[in-house]
């Protein structure tokens, strides 16, 4: 707060000494008026600039399914929600080595149940830029070896079909998702 007085207070005298401003009641209102946007535009510049910073230093995890459509979305969703309790700057997404068209029926009602955002987009294909980026990639399905060459690759072929059980499924990932969020290291 004593830092934005002083701003301001230097702003202010900046203004008045450079421009032969009147000081009547009226132009002094618009003068702290102009000078007060000025410091918000700038305080809100660099507030964008903190975001930019700390969203280039996010990690991303990357879940791979065959269809991109139920197990990579509910690992995704659940590493997310829990990411973000414990504040740690990393992130998920959901992709597949062969995406359907849209997601899994039993994914979408099993994540909306569990109170979790069902996401907007529809099954994406893996690429190279997915995996590039990614601090790790977890598989549930065999991932081509271009994508595993040079990269830490982490496979979960032993979670049950969705189709066949979604409550299972879900138990499953859940209890691998908590164990790699508990490995990142305890809350901000």
């Amino acid at each position: 707060m004593d830092k934005l007085k002083q701003l301001l207070g230097t702003k202010i005298k900046s203004v008045l000494s450079a421009k032969r401003i009147t000081r009547s009641p009226y132009s002094l209102i618009l003068l702290v008026a102009s000078v007060l946007l000025s410091i918000a535009a700038n305080v809100e510049g660099q507030g964008v600039a903190k975001t930019r910073k700390a969203t280039k230093r996010m990690s991303v995890i990357v879940f791979v399914c065959e269809h991109g459509a139920a197990k990579s979305v509910i690992a995704a969703a659940h590493f997310n929600k829990l990411a973000s309790d414990r504040n740690l700057n990393v992130r998920a997404i959901s992709r597949g080595t062969n995406p359907d068209q849209e997601l899994g029926p039993k994914a979408v009602a099993g994540l909306q149940a569990d109170g979790l955002a069902v996401p907007r987009e529809k099954p994406t294909r893996l690429s190279e830029g997915d995996v590039s980026k990614a601090t790790l990639v977890v598989a549930f399905c065999e991932l081509p070896e271009a994508y595993r060459k040079g990269r830490r690759v982490e496979q979960w072929n032993d979670v049950p079909s969705v189709s066949e059980d979604y409550s299972k499924a879900r138990h499953a990932i859940v209890e691998r998702v908590k164990q790699l969020i508990d490995e990142m290291g305890p809350p901000k």
